[in-house]
């Protein structure tokens, strides 16, 4: 994309095709992403003068909900400011759609500045603290089955790290042989030599997931993700305090505020008579080992990039939650190069979410020109070293696909148990 391009392409790349809700137990997630674009109109690339308009759409594709119009003096240059102005004057702040439009914004502002420039954003960030970013494939689906051979499968495409989910849909109360297959699932797939992290999905109640934990941990998964739903602090504080397995969490945490919570370590204040204090031996870690935070939601580069920085003030790991398109995956990457607590990234290559039951349909790859700036070598994608984010979209594709597919309207799956009660998906 030309720095003077008119049209911003923002990091939800456009749906492929209209799929219905389902409500029938088991089935699979449709393709998540959405369509989104930011115009900036009569740009100046010495940045005298712009004008900016934002429309932000729900999530949901339906009607808008509501719709922001920023008409600023600032040259899109102005990252900070811009960020700053489309959060602030917002009265009411943060949540997943108010975020997710600043954070196509900010990526397509930090991809202009770069390309302007002619560096890399990573180059603009404080430059590279290292020229590889550990990646990890999906295998399983949604409900997990035939994970070894996907393992392989993986392996054979250079990875040395997968994530599946844990578990299919659970009862708030389940019987403990529930969980037996989990156990056994991971064990298959380490058994080839490649890591495992174990994605919980918030499907795991407090009831079963202080068991599930126990039976994992002779088993060294590389670490669980959303072992309970975002929420419950305390209870995941208890959780951290049972286990020795790194806990992850942050893909619906949308700002350095929601993250607070689970990092600090809070003690306990004791009020007795007219005083108040702190008894110095009673502290309650934070609860987390990794930050998940999903740079299409999380307030783009500049939000996701403090959120990591926070996050390395208390010793805790940033891994960006990343089952997207190409420019969020790059977008991922240049804070990965930049960012000294970076453990890994998520990648949507070939992942379930985007493919058909034939395995078939359009996948990471599709929209980009130069696919090869992503390929996995022992586990790793080297540094992106193009100006901006580092990747060239096949703009004319997308405007096809997105008129093409202009009714779209993603939901996730809606699971009820036998019982005809409401699971977590």
């Amino acid at each position: 994309m030309s720095p003077t391009s008119n049209q911003c392409l923002l990091p939800f790349l456009p749906p492929r095709r209209p799929i219905q809700p389902s409500t029938q137990t088991g089935s699979e997630a449709p393709n998540p992403t959405l369509s989104r674009k930011s115009k900036l109109s009569e740009f100046d690339p010495d940045g005298s003068s712009s004008e900016l308009k934002l429309r932000k759409e729900s999530l949901d594709g339906e009607k808008p909900l509501s719709k922001v119009t920023l008409k600023l003096s600032k040259a899109p240059s102005s990252t900070s400011d811009i960020y700053q102005t489309a959060y602030r004057h917002r009265f009411y702040r943060g949540g997943e759609v108010l975020m997710s439009a600043i954070s196509g914004l900010d990526i397509a502002l930090w991809d202009i500045k770069g390309k302007t420039l002619g560096v890399p954003v990573w180059e603009l960030l404080g430059g590279k603290v290292r020229e590889r970013c550990n990646v990890y494939g999906w295998i399983g689906g949604d409900r997990p089955s035939d994970v070894l051979e996907q393992a392989k499968a993986r392996k054979a495409q250079g990875f040395t790290a997968v994530k599946m989910n844990a578990v299919e849909s659970l009862a708030w109360l389940d019987s403990p042989h529930a969980l037996e297959a989990t156990v056994q699932r991971l064990k298959e797939v380490k058994s080839i030599g490649i890591d495992v992290g174990l994605d919980f999905h918030g499907r795991v109640h407090k009831t079963l997931a202080k068991q599930l934990a126990r039976a994992l941990e002779p088993h060294q998964p590389l670490f669980i993700e959303e072992p309970l739903l975002p929420g419950h602090v305390e209870e995941l504080k208890k959780l951290y305090a049972q286990t020795t397995i790194p806990i992850a969490l942050g893909e619906r945490l949308f700002t350095r505020q929601d993250v607070r919570p689970y990092l600090e370590v809070s003690r306990p204040i004791v009020c007795y008579m007219d005083s108040v204090f702190t008894p110095p031996s009673l502290p309650q870690a934070g609860c987390i080992d990794i930050i998940q935070p999903d740079i299409s939601h999380s307030g783009g580069i500049s939000e996701t990039r403090r959120i990591a920085n926070m996050a390395e003030t208390y010793d805790v790991g940033f891994a960006p939650h990343c089952p997207l398109g190409p420019i969020a995956f790059a977008a991922s990457l240049q804070l990965g190069f930049s960012t000294p607590n970076f453990l890994i990234c998520e990648m949507s290559w070939k992942m379930h979410y985007n493919l058909t039951a034939d395995g078939k349909g359009p996948d990471l790859f599709t929209y980009i020109k130069n696919p090869e700036v992503f390929e996995v070598k022992e586990g790793m994608i080297s540094l992106l070293t193009a100006p901006g984010l580092g990747i060239e979209m096949d703009e004319e594709l997308i405007r096809k696909n997105a008129e093409d597919n202009s009714d779209f309207s993603w939901r996730n799956p809606t699971w009820r148990g036998p019982d005809g009660g409401i699971r977590e998906w």
